[in-house]
């Protein structure tokens, strides 16, 4: 594989940055290295193990600012498995409401590996679905706003129930988020904007659908590492190092945009990055069809 600094440093922040703002940032790493005349690079079948490593310092970066999250769900497990019970409804319910939700995807992901893979090599594609993706996105806030709407006419007690917590979930509603993270399988679909929306469909808040999205993420990306990964065995010690320092920078600009997007989604709301994903898409299509000579 033939990949130099400048690529590694490109794509390890745009990896970072893109994977937990809703905008996919399969897409992103699909179109832009189109766009930039790498098609070689993005062509060769050791492109997606490179990505997928990317990806895995994201999910690293993600286990760090979450800890406390994750070693609440290791605790719960155990506790769980010791005492033969389940309390929904509680924090350590949040802990199962993530290994549920992580199933769909988990599922697909093995089963659909190489027709994904064939998406994975067409700009055209990822470029097609970063505008699918964009109304998504679109529709997400709508939802949100009319549930604002209808709280606005309520009396305070009714207001509360408008919006839950996470813990409040049943196993049917993780499903439902976990297939519509399964969507982000296919370049273009962001993942944590489709498990938002899906969160938002089941009347979670912003922060609380953000959080779940977030938390959603490191189980997928772990088992897409262990699918991965052994592709780059093999590789030169240079293309190894770049791509250790790829997944250093790509869990520090991760770690970075998690903490802004938590501030964020406590009162931003979705739209902006709906408009940007409609504006992009529809501006690399035109470019990877009409202007440059890119093979599709």
């Amino acid at each position: 594989m033939n990949l130099n600094i400048i690529q590694i440093i490109f794509l390890a922040l745009l990896q970072g940055v893109t994977e937990l703002f809703p905008i996919s940032s399969l897409g992103h790493t699909v179109i832009l290295p189109g766009l930039l005349g790498w098609g070689d690079l993005v062509r060769d079948p050791r492109f997606l193990p490179l990505i997928v490593a990317l990806h895995l310092g994201t999910s690293i970066a993600l286990v760090i600012y979450f800890w406390r999250d994750w070693l609440q769900v290791i605790l719960t497990v155990v506790r769980s498995v010791k005492e033969g019970e389940v309390r929904s409804g509680t924090e350590e319910w949040v802990s199962w409401l993530v290994i549920i939700g992580s199933i769909p995807a988990g599922i697909l992901g093995v089963f659909l590996e190489t027709p994904l893979k064939l998406l994975f090599a067409s700009p055209v594609v990822a470029a097609s679905f970063l505008i699918v993706n964009g109304f998504l996105l679109y529709f997400g806030e709508l939802t949100r706003r009319r549930i604002e709407q209808k709280k606005a006419t309520l009396l305070p007690k009714e207001r509360e129930a408008q919006f839950r917590t996470l813990s409040t979930l049943t196993w049917k509603e993780a499903i439902i988020v976990g297939l519509a993270q399964a969507l982000a399988l296919i370049p273009g679909i962001s993942r944590s904007g489709a498990s938002m929306v899906a969160g938002l469909g089941v009347r979670l808040s912003h922060e609380d659908a953000a959080r779940y999205s977030f938390l959603l993420a490191t189980p997928l990306i772990g088992a897409a590492a262990l699918l991965e990964l052994p592709e780059l065995i093999g590789q030169s010690a240079s293309v190894l190092l770049l791509v250790g320092m790829g997944m250093v920078l790509a869990g520090v600009a991760a770690y970075l945009s998690t903490r802004f997007l938590m501030k964020y989604f406590q009162t931003g709301r979705l739209d902006p990055f709906a408009y940007y994903c409609l504006s992009a898409g529809v501006i690399s299509l035109i470019l990877l069809l009409f202007v440059l000579p890119v093979r599709v």
